[in-house]
């Protein structure tokens, strides 16, 4: 079980978090403050040297322009020390490493931050998969929680992301599968204007 139930709450502020992360190869204090005025996707995953994890954390390391295209950032964290995530870091992709990372990966040694984003399992003290996005206003947006054996979808977040800075900008409501390229009809939130957008589709 999580440590409290639904502390988090999406249109609510971010719980704020401090500590000490890997960004390139140092270690620097980041903080959510850090981030105000951009996007921020938070993911949490539950240990360094695992099998899912290092292919979640290079998948977003290797669409990290995506994400700052949308002025987005992202963060990784897990209870692992600092010193482990730079290990980590700096191990070879090919031995289960990272290779190199282009976003900072955060250390929850206390597990703080992940109790406060209820993703963290008390009886065996690591972190499930959640992920959170936080718009430039320090609020949560979306986030969504995995169990440990199934990663997330890189496609999926920016997907998100876009979407919520398409209603923001234009005051119109996306429906199911929307997506900026593919699928880009949106449903302006009145209830005669809707109609356009069900003629179309109905």
């Amino acid at each position: 079980q999580t440590a409290s139930l639904l502390a988090v709450k999406v249109q609510r502020p971010a719980p704020d978090f401090k500590g000490l992360a890997v960004v390139g190869n140092d270690f620097q204090e980041i903080k959510l403050a850090d981030f105000r005025g951009k996007y921020l996707v938070l993911f949490f995953y539950p240990l360094d040297f695992t099998f899912v994890c290092p292919t979640e954390i290079i998948a977003f390391s290797e669409r990290i322009e995506e994400f700052k295209k949308l002025n987005a950032e992202v963060v990784g964290v897990s209870v692992d020390s600092h010193f482990s995530h730079l290990v980590w870091c700096n191990s070879d992709r090919k031995d289960g490493g990272l290779g190199g990372l282009s976003y900072p990966l955060l250390s929850d040694l206390t597990k703080k931050i992940s109790s406060d984003y209820d993703v963290l399992l008390d009886n065996e003290g690591i972190s499930l998969r959640g992920t959170f996005i936080i718009d430039p206003n320090g609020i949560v947006r979306q986030y969504s929680i995995n169990d440990l054996p199934v990663g997330r979808s890189v496609d999926e977040v920016l997907r998100l992301i876009k979407a919520f800075q398409f209603v923001d900008e234009h005051g119109e409501v996306c429906p199911a599968n929307w997506h900026p390229d593919k699928n880009p009809d949106t449903i302006k939130p009145d209830v005669a204007d809707s109609k356009e957008y069900f003629k179309k589709h109905g």
